[in-house]
């Protein structure tokens, strides 16, 4: 709409506080004695339009809410039947193929689409489910067989030109399509410091899974990777914040997993800088614990390495997803119970269980809290709500009834 008036900033002011101001002949036009000017219509109120992941949210029920801030796993190459009847009960928003599946793409794209024939208004609420997988390189590949590359390590990508990777990116995402999957948990942004280093560092230079030794090259090549996933509409996880790099245990396989090295400022935290800065839409976190962050609370736990740190000094405003919270040695002194309320609490937004047995324990607890304290309750639409953001972006988002066409 174009208001033509000699008072610009005070229609303007009209628009956003529904002020009455007077039309232009009103205001400057003389009128015969005795007679006064014709009122004129309040200026409606300007509301601000819903998004589509802000009317998806505001349809959903608390128990649907919940259920999208959780990632369950589910058997690559065969239909986990805990996982596909969790959609249904306990409303679960998201999928992940695990496992190996070494047989090509009838065997997952089975399994996919058995989970997302869940979807329903009672489930869901008709939103559509992230269905992800583990397609890094090297030994991190979940799908292998016919109709998937013999995608190299994260170390032998990091020696293309950044070009070359993005293009791989894309092939390899258009195969993760075509079986359903639209989010690869990848790519590591973890720098190790050395080859030497690489050896005394189990979960990342052990396997390969950085892209090189320096935070240069990794982010150069992260966000290649991350780019090629985007460009065939397959979302990328930047992981694992704030790094792994330099710990010497692996959070997977042992306890008491600590890195003695990160510092708040530090400049091995570049590669998730750079991601951030580029539209990451979702970043995973470590469950190491680190001595000059929060000693105290492994990072996936800790609001200081979620809030201050990622969300303010990195302004990331995506998806916070947990790294597996069902299996990892790192958190298994704790119940799974308070593992998905820990992370919930800290800022985290979806909970990953590669296995579905802890889920109805840490979905009751989630849902509990958030019926009985309204600021855990506000804590879980806010997650919700990023979530079904980054589902928009991806075409998740049931669309409105009466719409037509693609």
């Amino acid at each position: 709409m174009h208001l033509r008036c000699r008072r610009p900033l005070l229609a303007a002011l009209a628009l956003v506080t529904g002020l009455v101001v007077a039309s232009p002949a009103a205001a400057d036009v003389a009128l015969p004695e005795g007679t006064t000017a014709p009122r004129t219509a309040p200026v409606p109120r300007a509301e601000p339009r819903a998004t589509p992941a802000e009317r998806a949210l505001a349809r959903m029920t608390l128990r649907q809410q919940v259920g999208q801030l959780f990632m369950v796993g589910t058997r690559a190459d065969r239909i986990d039947a805990r996982t596909r009847a969790q959609i249904r009960r306990f409303h679960v928003g998201n999928v992940m193929l695990t496992g190996r599946s070494r047989h090509g793409v009838r065997a997952p794209a089975r399994v996919a689409r058995a989970m997302t024939a869940q979807v329903s208004p009672a489930a869901t609420s008709r939103v559509g489910l992230f269905v992800g997988t583990d397609q890094e390189g090297g030994l991190v590949r979940v799908l292998q067989g016919p109709g998937f590359s013999r995608i190299p390590t994260a170390l032998d990508q990091g020696r293309w030109a950044p070009a070359r990777l993005r293009s791989a990116a894309r092939r390899w995402a258009r195969e993760l399509g075509r079986v359903g999957v639209n989010l690869n948990l990848a790519p590591v942004l973890d720098t190790v410091p050395s080859r030497r280093a690489a050896r005394h560092n189990p979960p990342i230079g052990h396997y390969d899974r950085q892209f090189g030794f320096t935070p240069r090259v990794v982010a150069s090549h992260g966000l290649a990777f991350m780019r090629g996933m985007a460009r065939a509409d397959v979302t990328a996880v930047v992981k694992h914040f704030p790094g792994l790099g330099r710990v010497r245990a692996n959070t997977d396989t042992s306890g008491n997993v600590v890195d003695h090295v990160t510092r708040r400022h530090d400049a091995f935290l570049a590669p998730f800088r750079a991601a951030v800065d580029a539209g990451a839409p979702f970043v995973m976190m470590s469950t190491a614990r680190y001595t000059h962050l929060d000693p105290a609370r492994p990072a996936a736990f800790s609001p200081y390495v979620v809030g201050t740190m990622l969300r303010g000094d990195l302004g990331f405003d995506g998806v916070v997803i947990s790294d597996d919270l069902a299996h990892a040695r790192q958190v298994a002194g704790i119940a799974p119970a308070q593992r998905a309320l820990r992370f919930i609490a800290a800022g985290g937004d979806m909970v990953l269980t590669v296995d579905a047995a802890p889920l109805p324990a840490m979905y009751g607890a989630v849902l509990s809290r958030a019926r009985d304290r309204t600021g855990f309750r506000t804590l879980v639409r806010d997650a919700a709500l990023r979530v079904l953001t980054a589902k928009q972006e991806r075409g998740l988002l049931p669309k409105p009834l009466g719409t037509v066409g693609p």
